[in-house]
């Protein structure tokens, strides 16, 4: 198997590994995240339970999956991924990032193998190694969204899924995700996304299929401001989730 040089961006990696030291802080840079994560988790393991035909029912629902986080950061969704039975590989290509989610892990008296390195190594040595791969919140911070695509797609089992999570290209998105989250209320670091950088659907969906996938249409995630809560369903303008199946 032959992959390219890895994909993430240097400049992007440094950014983040310099506040590597507050991901697990509610009210710190990524406390978007936080807001959004029991959501996100929901229909990740939705998705999963339902190109696997498993059930919802009781608290390892997961169990006996070899599942993949990569772009994992502190490890939000690794650990209750980790919580649901599965067996779990935590990537990162910040060593920083690592040790920080070793750490919150170990004091959750929880068995994740973090590593740090990026999709291509992994690929280079456990191609088609995983029942699913997670690819949250990294598309947009990529140098090559194809290669990086065909990156994590190796690493799938056939039969696998691929799940990504990224911010939608769009007026609305700038002005959410960027302008008031970055600028105004300084939910997130400034300088955190960059808009030419950020995914469509369709765009994604043709990455995937060029990679060997087949593409289920976004989810979006959409924030009541008023509720002060994250909904799943159509609304795909800011926040959406993809699931590819590779054949197989």
């Amino acid at each position: 198997m032959t992959l390219a040089a890895p994909t993430l961006d240097p400049a992007e990696v440094e950014k983040f590994a310099r506040i590597a030291d507050q991901w697990w802080a509610p009210h710190g840079p990524f406390a978007p995240l936080h807001r959004m994560n029991p959501k996100r988790i929901e229909v990740i393991r939705d998705a999963i339970l339902r190109h696997t035909g498993r059930t919802a029912g009781g608290r390892r629902p997961l169990a006996g999956l070899e599942i993949v986080d990569v772009g994992c950061g502190g490890g939000l969704v690794t650990e209750p991924i980790a919580r649901m039975g599965a067996s779990v590989i935590g990537l990162d290509a910040a060593e920083e990032t690592i040790k920080a989610a070793m750490a919150h892990a170990a004091g959750m008296g929880l068995a994740i193998d973090y590593r740090q390195g990026f999709a291509e190594d992994l690929a280079a040595v456990r191609p088609g190694g995983f029942d699913v791969v997670l690819a949250l919140e990294i598309i947009e911070h990529v140098a090559d969204v194809a290669a990086f695509v065909a990156a994590a797609a190796a690493l799938a089992k056939p039969g696998g899924l691929v799940v990504m999570s990224t911010i939608n290209r769009t007026p609305k998105a700038r002005a959410l995700a960027i302008v008031a989250a970055e600028k105004i209320l300084r939910w997130l670091p400034e300088g955190s996304h960059h808009y030419d950088k950020l995914v469509t659907p369709p765009e994604l969906s043709a990455a995937l299929e060029g990679a060997g996938l087949r593409p289920d249409p976004a989810i979006g995630l959409a924030f009541d401001p008023l509720g002060r809560r994250w909904s799943a369903g159509d609304d795909v303008d800011v926040n959406y989730i993809m699931v590819a199946r590779k054949p197989g």
